[in-house]
């Protein structure tokens, strides 16, 4: 007995073919969105960086450090001292490198100024860092090879 080898049949209807165009019609203008919406994404996060640095505090009133009550308490001759109570005070502390903290005693006036000076500082590194992560968004290559926009 001879056996015929089958070749398969090909067999693409009207119907597939149209189903296979509408796939790649389908998957084209999905490439097509998800670009323009890259575009658009890449546009919103641009304004939220320039949002962020336009409502950053200002540098001038800005301090590092930590605002901590102090009492101070004189050796001799104070009545308030003799009983125990002694002198609240503010200090600053600061600290630096190898260990030194630096404590600069504040007068009453100067405590509101440095707490709004330190809530500034505060909300100057967030945003610092907030923009920081925008930024390395904006570093992602973009979809579809577009050439790379970072200034130079």
């Amino acid at each position: 007995m001879s056996e015929q080898i089958r070749k398969p049949k090909r067999n693409i209807d009207v119907g597939s073919k149209k189903a296979l165009q509408r796939i790649q019609s389908f998957y084209l203008s999905s490439l097509h969105l998800f670009d323009s919406l890259s575009v658009v994404n890449q546009a919103a996060i641009l304004r939220k960086r320039d949002r962020l640095a336009s409502s950053l505090p200002d540098a001038r009133d800005i301090l590092r450090g930590s605002l901590l009550p102090r009492i101070i308490r004189h050796r001799s001759n104070c009545p308030k001292c003799a009983r125990g109570e002694g002198h609240p005070v503010a200090i600053l502390a600061v600290g630096y490198p190898g260990a030194r903290i630096r404590q600069i005693c504040l007068r009453k006036e100067q405590v509101a100024y440095v707490k709004r000076c330190l809530a500034n500082y505060q909300k100057l590194k967030a945003a610092i860092e907030e923009i920081c992560e925008i930024n390395q968004q904006l570093l992602r290559p973009e979809p579809g090879g577009k050439e790379d926009k970072r200034p130079q």
